[in-house]
């Protein structure tokens, strides 16, 4: 005998379980999987990471979280009742996603959901946890790779038709309160379904993770420390970890800024772990494809970030393999773009020791290059990477050698403001060598280096810029010389050759026209005043006439 709902008792006939389960009760258990509160026995997740469930219910007033929970067991029971009462089968495995949103009974859905707030009108944690549990039962389709690697990014979420989106929007509106609680819910329960064999596929939970994100992408970044140590958790487990790498960087295809918040919290930490690097680079790919536009992603890569990006992508024999490392490589002009924000011109400086500090001597040529590229280009932006690098000169003089010899290479491409500063710098550097030198041995060779380099960019700086007045002058003497020639050879100025040209060409008469008219109106300015002191007080048409 049991309990039905609406006060009546029905009999439920108990008949022979078949060989490979429960039948009709055991499909009723796993419907109703999505709406059993507790993702794991008390203290800990299966897989062994924390469970968010009752650590945030135990926040919420003590009634309120057992009234929840009682509701959750009355309304589990009921449902489990209800569905073996109905002897309804479990959905057979669809052949793809596709089919199985076509078969989806969107109106049976809606019933259900509007059954849950009726029965729980102040329980919106209990309607989105039954709307992941019958979306997540319904969708038995074959399984894909924990990171959907051969989907849009956009996958499955992008096969729902409208009808369904908007019973999935209506009811996350109005549950806003609990949708941070429903994701880790979402996120907890998969990693639990990763621990059963064979287990459920979880197109359901990933589509109301994606539906939740569209709209509030903060939601994965409100809590990136738990996440990474559950990764940490779960590094053996490379699926466990790829599904919760997946479910938080859903939150970068609506928003770069929060994409690459969850990339450095996240995914960046991981990236030597060989397993997840290829998932972690591949997404920073799609990620920066996806938004071209970067400055929305300015001020969150700072150089704590930064640098170990660029020993990434450039030192040989780290973790990544080659492919992984040209494929970052590729990326990084755009990550530096983002590093240096919107004002290079006032942050250059601060990358200018790390770059400084890499560019030994024994560095890699392709980084090398880079470093004493990015280096240039401090100090032609940022004035103040100048006195940063006479501060860490002494401390750092084969670096320093390096970049030298590289200003002295590019000398011809520098613009006259960093030569004038370049000239300071090294007038400074020259007094700092001489007083390495006479404390006797240490860095000799270092020291040699530099105060070579030294010398040769000031006698360049000494010699100047092109010499156009000393041009001019040459010109002008050859001009005068040219002329005196002429007349001694014609005998006059009016039959050399350089009159006869001046008058053909009409400069002869146009030169003496303008001479008469200065002449005239300098003379004229020279009498009008001579004339004016000369007029007596009374006279007429004199300034100072007197009054009768």
């Amino acid at each position: 005998m049991a309990a039905a709902g609406g006060g009546r008792w029905e009999v439920v006939r108990r008949g022979r379980r078949p060989a490979g389960g429960s039948g009709g009760r055991r499909a009723a258990g796993e419907a109703n999987a999505g709406r059993v509160p507790a993702l794991a026995p008390p203290g800990g997740t299966a897989g062994g990471g924390p469970e968010p469930g009752p650590e945030k219910a135990a926040k919420r007033p003590g009634r309120e979280a057992a009234a929840e929970q009682a509701a959750r067991r009355q309304h589990g029971g009921r449902s489990g009742r209800k569905a073996a009462a109905d002897g309804g089968p479990k959905p057979g495995r669809f052949r793809s996603l596709e089919e199985a949103l076509r078969a989806l009974d969107v109106a049976d859905l809606q019933k259900e959901l509007d059954k849950s707030q009726s029965m729980f009108p102040e329980n919106p944690s209990v309607w989105v946890k039954d709307l992941a549990g019958y979306l997540n039962y319904k969708l038995q389709a074959p399984k894909s790779d924990p990171a959907l690697s051969q989907h849009a990014h956009d996958y499955p979420y992008c096969l729902v038709n409208k009808e369904l989106r908007n019973i999935i929007k209506s009811l996350l509106g109005k549950s806003s309160s609990v949708l941070e609680l429903f994701f880790d819910h979402c996120i907890y329960t998969m990693l639990q379904e990763l621990d059963k064999t064979p287990g459920e596929s979880l197109h359901g939970y990933r589509i109301c993770i994606q539906a939740v994100l569209l709209d509030r992408p903060k939601i994965a970044t409100a809590n990136l420390g738990k996440y990474l140590e559950l990764l940490r958790s779960h590094q053996n487990r490379p699926a466990k970890c790829l599904t919760i790498l997946w479910a938080l960087g859903q939150a970068g295809f609506t928003d770069l800024a929060e994409g690459l918040r969850v990339w450095l919290g996240v995914m960046l930490p991981v990236l030597g772990i060989k397993a997840l690097s290829p998932y972690a680079v591949a997404y920073l790919d799609r990620l920066l494809m996806m938004h071209p536009n970067l400055t929305k992603g300015f001020g969150m890569i700072g150089p704590k970030d930064f640098f170990p990006l660029l020993d990434f992508a450039f030192m040989p024999n780290n973790s990544l393999s080659p492919s992984l490392q040209e494929q970052l490589r590729r990326l990084y002009p755009r990550l530096k773009v983002l590093a240096l924000g919107a004002r290079p011109e006032a942050t250059l400086h601060t990358y200018f020791p790390s770059f400084l500090s890499r560019a030994t001597p024994s560095c890699p040529p392709a980084m090398r290059k880079e470093l004493l590229a990015s280096m240039s280009q401090c100090l032609s932006v940022d004035p103040l990477s100048f006195s940063v690098w006479r501060q860490l000169y002494t401390k750092h003089l084969s670096q320093s050698s390096l970049l030298l010899n590289h200003l002295l290479e590019s000398w011809d491409n520098g613009s006259r403001k960093v030569r004038q500063s370049l000239q300071e710098t090294v007038r400074s550097f020259k007094v700092t060598n001489e007083e390495l030198a006479a404390r006797g041995p240490g860095s000799e060779q270092d020291v040699a280096a530099c105060d070579a380099a030294c010398k040769v960019l000031l006698q360049k700086m000494k010699g100047g810029g092109f010499p156009w007045s000393r041009l001019l002058l040459i010109g002008l003497v050859f001009a005068i010389g040219f002329l005196l020639h002429d007349v001694r050879t014609h005998g006059s100025l009016q039959a050399s050759t350089s009159a006869r040209v001046l008058r053909s060409s009409g400069i002869l008469s146009a030169s003496q026209q303008a001479w008469h008219k200065a002449s005239h109106y300098s003379l004229e300015g020279y009498r009008e005043p001579f004339l004016l002191g000369k007029r007596s007080p009374g006279a007429p048409g004199s300034a100072f006439q007197l009054s009768s």
